[in-house]
């Protein structure tokens, strides 16, 4: 298994250095082709039946400010993409588009040409929809393995990797989609968090998945720990008590209808990890 086809989605009006940086690590390690993604949603400007000529002619030129601004930054975006990628012999395309659309349902779409999507972790809940693709929404809808970087991201080493282990669908989804990096990684570590009651079944449980590791010739090692209920703080106790370069978890547990904003762990993993993080729904 392998990564053949990346695609990096790139913000407009921001930095994109640790994205890329990130991207091109991975692309020289799985010799893969890179598409650059930038998308933009028009601003539109509502009229009720009593507005006068005069506030037209503002509205438009408004909307007429705004696109120009989006257009220049697809432009920057677009040049940092190239720039990043301009010694390498990695194979390329960019691919800029305007919607009106939702855009993570855009960029979902456009993910069916890649085995990953690299982006950026989400900077809040409150998000410009000219500009921003909600990460978790992506993460959702896009069915594909969404490694998210954090923004002071120096790029990405596999030294050691973390699998968050969680006896669910996603989890097992998520274990699927990381086999490549897993397989390229120096060191596996395989993390249980449970009670103290259910630590047999957690242990006899990492245990089986160390042992389906095994057959794709990963040699991971087990670390079954007492849950102490917040699951998110504990993961980045251990990723940095441990130097993991980067951990994989499932997204998700349930319904995104019955969490609020992106929910728990998965809300801390989009949103105030330092660690490059695989996920997937």
């Amino acid at each position: 298994m392998t990564y053949a086809s990346l695609m990096v989605q790139l913000e407009l009006g921001q930095t994109n250095a640790g994205v890329l940086r990130v991207a091109v690590d991975l692309a020289r390690m799985f010799d893969a082709h890179v598409t650059g993604l930038a998308v933009r949603r028009p601003i539109e400007v509502g009229y009720g039946d009593g507005f006068i000529y005069g506030d037209a002619i503002v509205a438009a030129g408004f909307v007429d400010q705004g696109k120009a601004e989006l257009d220049a930054e697809a432009k920057a975006a677009e040049a940092a993409f190239q720039t990043a990628f301009a010694d390498r012999p990695t194979r390329i395309d960019w691919r800029s588009i305007t919607t009106f659309a939702n855009l993570a349902d855009l960029v979902a779409a456009e993910s069916c040409a890649a085995d990953i999507v690299i982006t950026h972790m989400a900077a809040g809940e409150l998000l410009d929809a000219t500009r921003r693709v909600d990460t978790g929404d992506l993460v959702m809808q896009s069915g594909r393995p969404v490694l998210i970087v954090p923004p002071e991201a120096a790029g990405l080493t596999l030294d050691h990797v973390m699998l968050a282990w969680k006896d669910s669908r996603e989890t097992r989804k998520a274990a699927a989609a990381a086999l490549p990096m897993l397989k390229k990684a120096t060191q596996v570590t395989l993390v249980g968090l449970a009670a103290a009651d259910a630590m047999p079944a957690t242990v006899a449980r990492l245990k089986q998945v160390i042992a389906w590791l095994g057959h794709h010739g990963i040699a991971a090692k087990k670390l079954a720990v007492e849950a102490t209920g917040d699951d998110a703080a504990q993961l980045a106790a251990l990723a940095h008590d441990h130097a993991a370069d980067l951990i994989v978890a499932g997204a998700y547990g349930h319904s995104r209808l019955r969490e609020w904003a992106l929910g728990g762990v998965t809300r801390d993993l989009l949103m105030r990890n330092t660690r490059c993080a695989l996920v997937t729904h």
